[in-house]
Protein backbone atom coordinates (compact mmCIF):
# COMPACT_ATOMS: atom_id res chain seq x y z
CA UNK A 1 0.00 0.00 0.00
CA UNK A 2 1.49 3.25 -0.84
CA UNK A 3 1.19 5.93 1.94
CA UNK A 4 2.84 8.90 0.13
CA UNK A 5 0.69 12.05 -0.02
CA UNK A 6 0.63 13.53 -3.25
CA UNK A 7 -0.95 16.50 -2.18
CA UNK A 8 -0.78 19.39 0.87
CA UNK A 9 -3.74 19.40 3.23
CA UNK A 10 -6.57 21.29 2.01
CA UNK A 11 -9.00 23.29 4.02
CA UNK A 12 -12.14 25.33 3.47
CA UNK A 13 -13.31 27.22 6.30
CA UNK A 14 -16.88 28.14 6.18
CA UNK A 15 -16.72 31.70 6.32
CA UNK A 16 -14.36 31.55 3.11
CA UNK A 17 -16.26 28.87 1.02
CA UNK A 18 -17.98 30.24 -1.94
CA UNK A 19 -21.37 29.43 -2.57
CA UNK A 20 -23.73 29.47 -5.15
CA UNK A 21 -27.57 29.27 -4.92
CA UNK A 22 -30.98 29.41 -7.43
CA UNK A 23 -34.71 29.83 -5.81
CA UNK A 24 -34.11 26.12 -3.99
CA UNK A 25 -31.13 25.62 -2.99
CA UNK A 26 -27.51 26.46 -1.61
CA UNK A 27 -24.38 25.06 -2.95
CA UNK A 28 -21.26 25.53 -1.03
CA UNK A 29 -17.79 24.52 -3.00
CA UNK A 30 -15.36 22.54 -0.57
CA UNK A 31 -12.67 21.20 -3.13
CA UNK A 32 -12.43 20.90 -6.78
CA UNK A 33 -10.22 18.27 -8.25
CA UNK A 34 -7.12 20.00 -9.34
CA UNK A 35 -7.12 23.21 -7.28
CA UNK A 36 -4.45 23.52 -4.63
CA UNK A 37 -4.00 19.57 -5.68
CA UNK A 38 -7.60 18.08 -4.54
CA UNK A 39 -8.02 14.70 -6.19
CA UNK A 40 -11.55 15.11 -5.24
CA UNK A 41 -14.40 17.22 -5.85
CA UNK A 42 -16.82 18.00 -2.91
CA UNK A 43 -19.81 20.60 -1.85
CA UNK A 44 -22.61 20.96 0.61
CA UNK A 45 -26.06 20.88 -0.86
CA UNK A 46 -29.07 22.52 1.79
CA UNK A 47 -32.03 21.86 -0.49
CA UNK A 48 -35.64 23.82 0.29
CA UNK A 49 -38.50 22.02 1.08
CA UNK A 50 -39.38 19.37 -1.81
CA UNK A 51 -36.74 20.80 -4.02
CA UNK A 52 -35.40 18.91 -7.44
CA UNK A 53 -31.26 18.69 -6.82
CA UNK A 54 -31.01 16.63 -10.93
CA UNK A 55 -32.72 15.06 -12.97
CA UNK A 56 -31.29 11.33 -13.85
CA UNK A 57 -27.98 11.44 -15.36
CA UNK A 58 -24.80 9.22 -15.25
CA UNK A 59 -21.06 9.82 -15.08
CA UNK A 60 -18.79 7.57 -17.17
CA UNK A 61 -15.43 8.28 -15.04
CA UNK A 62 -16.38 8.97 -10.91
CA UNK A 63 -18.13 7.68 -8.57
CA UNK A 64 -20.43 10.18 -6.48
CA UNK A 65 -21.00 9.85 -2.90
CA UNK A 66 -23.75 11.41 -0.96
CA UNK A 67 -23.73 11.51 2.67
CA UNK A 68 -26.82 13.15 4.34
CA UNK A 69 -25.88 15.80 7.31
CA UNK A 70 -29.87 16.46 8.01
CA UNK A 71 -33.72 16.19 6.31
CA UNK A 72 -33.87 13.48 3.61
CA UNK A 73 -33.14 13.13 0.38
CA UNK A 74 -35.44 11.32 -2.21
CA UNK A 75 -32.73 9.18 -4.72
CA UNK A 76 -33.21 7.19 -7.95
CA UNK A 77 -30.54 4.59 -8.85
CA UNK A 78 -31.07 2.73 -11.47
CA UNK A 79 -34.76 2.44 -11.57
CA UNK A 80 -35.42 2.12 -7.84
CA UNK A 81 -36.35 4.95 -5.79
CA UNK A 82 -35.04 5.22 -2.23
CA UNK A 83 -35.08 7.98 0.52
CA UNK A 84 -32.25 8.63 2.53
CA UNK A 85 -32.66 9.78 6.23
CA UNK A 86 -29.83 12.05 8.36
CA UNK A 87 -26.63 9.94 8.64
CA UNK A 88 -27.34 7.90 5.71
CA UNK A 89 -24.33 7.23 3.27
CA UNK A 90 -24.33 5.96 -0.34
CA UNK A 91 -21.78 5.50 -2.98
CA UNK A 92 -23.23 5.46 -6.66
CA UNK A 93 -20.88 3.97 -9.50
CA UNK A 94 -20.06 5.34 -12.46
CA UNK A 95 -22.81 4.63 -15.34
CA UNK A 96 -25.27 4.32 -12.75
CA UNK A 97 -28.11 6.19 -13.15
CA UNK A 98 -29.57 8.67 -10.37
CA UNK A 99 -31.29 11.53 -9.81
CA UNK A 100 -31.76 13.06 -6.22
CA UNK A 101 -34.30 15.68 -4.87
CA UNK A 102 -34.97 16.64 -1.44
CA UNK A 103 -37.90 14.07 0.12
CA UNK A 104 -41.70 15.21 -0.42
CA UNK A 105 -42.51 17.25 2.39
CA UNK A 106 -38.95 17.63 4.09
CA UNK A 107 -35.13 19.71 2.99
CA UNK A 108 -32.35 18.18 2.95
CA UNK A 109 -28.39 19.02 3.32
CA UNK A 110 -26.01 17.07 1.44
CA UNK A 111 -22.56 16.06 1.25
CA UNK A 112 -21.57 15.30 -2.43
CA UNK A 113 -18.10 14.15 -3.15
CA UNK A 114 -16.69 12.67 -6.97
CA UNK A 115 -13.46 10.45 -6.86
CA UNK A 116 -11.80 10.56 -9.33
CA UNK A 117 -12.30 14.00 -8.91
CA UNK A 118 -12.61 16.34 -12.14
CA UNK A 119 -13.36 20.02 -12.30
CA UNK A 120 -16.82 20.59 -11.27
CA UNK A 121 -17.20 23.90 -9.27
CA UNK A 122 -17.95 25.63 -13.16
CA UNK A 123 -20.45 23.20 -13.53
CA UNK A 124 -22.15 23.99 -10.62
CA UNK A 125 -22.03 27.84 -10.79
CA UNK A 126 -23.47 26.99 -14.62
CA UNK A 127 -25.97 25.07 -13.07
CA UNK A 128 -26.99 27.98 -10.35
CA UNK A 129 -27.06 30.60 -13.44
CA UNK A 130 -29.46 28.61 -15.11
CA UNK A 131 -31.46 27.54 -12.51
CA UNK A 132 -31.91 31.82 -11.85
CA UNK A 133 -32.57 32.36 -15.57
CA UNK A 134 -28.88 33.91 -16.14
CA UNK A 135 -28.30 30.91 -18.52
CA UNK A 136 -29.79 28.18 -21.38
CA UNK A 137 -30.51 24.83 -20.84
CA UNK A 138 -29.03 24.13 -23.46
CA UNK A 139 -25.52 25.47 -22.01
CA UNK A 140 -25.67 22.42 -19.25
CA UNK A 141 -26.42 19.76 -22.58
CA UNK A 142 -23.50 21.48 -24.28
CA UNK A 143 -21.40 20.46 -21.01
CA UNK A 144 -22.48 16.86 -20.84
CA UNK A 145 -18.75 15.43 -21.45
CA UNK A 146 -16.84 17.95 -20.33
CA UNK A 147 -18.38 17.65 -16.80
CA UNK A 148 -19.39 13.85 -17.28
CA UNK A 149 -22.88 14.45 -16.53
CA UNK A 150 -24.79 12.62 -18.92
CA UNK A 151 -28.71 13.05 -18.90
CA UNK A 152 -30.87 9.99 -19.34
CA UNK A 153 -35.06 9.87 -19.08
CA UNK A 154 -36.23 8.01 -16.79
CA UNK A 155 -39.78 7.24 -16.18
CA UNK A 156 -39.94 6.28 -12.80
CA UNK A 157 -38.07 9.72 -11.77
CA UNK A 158 -40.83 11.49 -13.83
CA UNK A 159 -43.23 10.00 -12.60
CA UNK A 160 -42.03 10.66 -8.88
CA UNK A 161 -41.92 14.15 -10.07
CA UNK A 162 -45.43 14.72 -11.07
CA UNK A 163 -46.57 12.95 -7.88
CA UNK A 164 -45.15 15.63 -6.23
CA UNK A 165 -47.43 18.39 -8.43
Amino acid sequence: MNTQTTFAPILTRAADAETTSDPSSVMTLLADFGTAGSPITSYRSTFAKGAVGAPAHFHTRASEMFFVIGGALEVLLGEELTVLEAGDFLLVPPHTPHAFAAAPGAEADVLFVFTPGMPRFDYLRLLGRVMRGEASPQEIKDSSELYDNHYVDSPVWQRALAERA
